[in-house]
């Protein structure tokens, strides 16, 4: 008896730190992200809220840089912006570093200004993680499955629109956004 109740509360405790998947399907393939609640609450919780209110399916990847990173989540295929919540304060001394395949949240050069637009580290790009001179871009999960597909958007041709560069002559569509069980 007090093995079964020691064994349900540890799976209990294991299910409750679990980290949340979100699987992304796009017109490029699927690809799955792995929040961190732990290190960026805030910033996983925001946004949970574009995961859960659908709000993401149908936007972009609106910016996509070989070498760099692909950054989407706020624009639709007419390059229209979609509406936002309000921001998040800036988690990026979290100790969670800009590395290959993590997602940050994108923001102006406030801080405290990131919404839903977020991008995927194509590379080490250290000079986007906090510092005591820099406040950094808030890594809150990295893609722990489809790399590959997130890899082969930088191969897409990219345009000039306006004011806005590297945004694929092709729009690569975020279809749908599912919770993993």
């Amino acid at each position: 008896m007090i093995r079964n109740l020691l064994l349900c509360c540890a799976l209990f405790s294991a299910s409750v730190w679990a980290n949340t998947k979100v699987v992304f399907e796009t017109t490029q393939g699927n690809f799955t992200i792995e929040l961190n609640e732990q290190q960026a609450p805030q910033t996983t919780k925001n946004f949970m809220k574009y995961v859960d209110d659908g709000s993401y399916e149908g936007t972009i990847f609106h910016r996509v840089i070989k070498g760099f990173m692909a950054q989407g989540g706020g624009f639709d295929k007419e390059m229209k912006q979609r509406p936002s919540y309000a921001p998040v304060n800036n988690e990026a001394s979290n100790g969670l570093q800009n590395q290959t395949a993590t997602v940050a949240m994108a923001r102006t050069n406030d801080p405290d200004s990131a919404t839903r637009q977020f991008f995927i580290n194509y590379s080490n790009n250290d000079f986007l993680n906090y510092s005591s001179s820099n406040p950094g871009y808030t890594v809150f999960g990295k893609v722990s499955s489809g790399f590959d597909v997130v890899k082969k958007m930088a191969t897409v041709p990219t345009k000039t629109q306006g004011f806005m560069k590297d945004i694929p002559v092709t729009p690569i569509v975020i279809t749908k956004v599912t919770v993993q069980k």
